[in-house]
């Protein structure tokens, strides 16, 4: 099959379910169109098995999303910062989410140390965590349980960097709603599990911080 076959089958299967929303709602995108109010900021991994609508649950225009690989948030990504400031200030957005998945391939090679190019920067985010944790992640047991535990403290991170952005912070001070949340998808059962992290204020982002054993190795290099 060519690649014009495919892009026509794809264009197919996209009239065939504008179709089937209009049939059920034939107002659907004229108001889809006029409005954007999102109620969640989903900030995840860009892995094509973990969509954040259809794990949700949610239409077009109910959540907002931000992806890329292995799901960092680093005070340098103006891409992600931005995306976060526009969810925040503009769409206001209620909850954000930080989603990771089990079996996630930028963890693993990080963990690994794999070489892979220019994405091996990126991923020195996440062997940042990985170096922190040093003797938690070896009390875990085997390889396969250190790195499902790895992508739990992963997200943790990640949640905690977005409370400690400027955008969030300033919400907090202004006294807007406004909750973060860490949660990790399971590709095994398709489940969302909610890893004990949520904050709706610089209050409780201070104290979760506080509650945390200290590193068993100081980080390396930025993240």
């Amino acid at each position: 099959m060519s690649g014009t076959d495919d892009l026509d089958t794809l264009l197919a299967r996209n009239r065939q379910w504008a179709g089937s929303l209009t049939g059920s709602d034939p107002q659907y995108f004229s108001r889809l169109a006029h409005q954007q109010l999102p109620r969640y900021l989903w900030i995840g991994c860009s892995d094509s098995r973990v969509p954040a609508n259809q794990i949700l649950g949610l239409l077009p225009g109910e959540i907002f999303v931000h992806r890329n690989v292995a799901n960092v948030v680093v005070h340098s990504d103006l891409n992600c910062l931005s995306v976060i400031q526009y969810a925040v200030e503009v769409l206001q957005v209620r909850d954000i989410i930080v989603c990771g998945h089990y079996g996630c391939g930028g963890v693993s090679a990080a963990f690994r140390e794999q070489k892979l190019g220019l994405i091996d920067n990126w991923l020195r985010h996440v062997q940042d965590v990985r170096h922190r944790h040093v003797a938690e992640l070896a009390a875990a047991g085997p390889v396969d349980a250190q790195l499902r535990r790895l992508c739990e403290l992963h997200v943790l991170a990640q949640t905690v960097h977005v409370g400690e952005t400027t955008v969030v912070q300033d919400a907090w001070r202004r006294a807007q709603a406004l909750a973060v949340h860490g949660l990790i998808y399971g590709l095994e059962d398709g489940i969302l599990r909610h890893l004990g992290l949520s904050m709706t204020s610089d209050a409780e982002l201070a104290a979760y911080k506080e509650s945390q054993p200290a590193a068993s190795n100081p980080q390396r290099g930025t993240g």
